[in-house]
């Protein structure tokens, strides 16, 4: 095996973990901020079905200083409120919500460059 057979285990391991932590984060966290009338206007605009889930994740896994910057521009209505969002959760779910952006991120830029690689490099 090569290595960028390795890297492909990897990377779709990553994406597996990636799905358990979105349903487990949805369900942990998402939802509870969904019942709470505070914060259910606070998660962004939802594109598809799931989408408020990766905006909260976005919002308290991004540092303040980004998610200032979110809020201060023409289209921050497309994104959660930090604010809001970091007194209504606990660490516990700060902590599910980076590792699992972060997981997230870190997931589809793989696949992206591993495709592209195999796209340009490989026969």
């Amino acid at each position: 095996m090569e290595l960028v057979d390795y890297l492909w285990g990897i990377v779709l391991f990553a994406l597996f973990l990636t799905c358990i932590l979105f349903v487990t984060f949805g369900q942990i966290t998402v939802r509870k901020l969904r019942k709470n009338t505070t914060t259910k206007e606070s998660l962004g605009v939802e594109f598809a079905s799931g989408w408020d889930i990766l905006n909260v994740a976005e919002a308290l896994a991004l540092p303040k200083v980004i998610t200032d910057r979110f809020e201060g521009s023409p289209i921050s209505v497309m994104f959660a409120s930090a604010d809001v969002l970091r007194k209504n959760t606990n660490t516990f779910d700060k902590v599910l919500a980076a590792l699992f952006f972060w997981l997230f991120v870190f997931t589809g830029v793989s696949l992206l460059v591993l495709s592209l690689y195999m796209t340009l490099f490989v026969d």
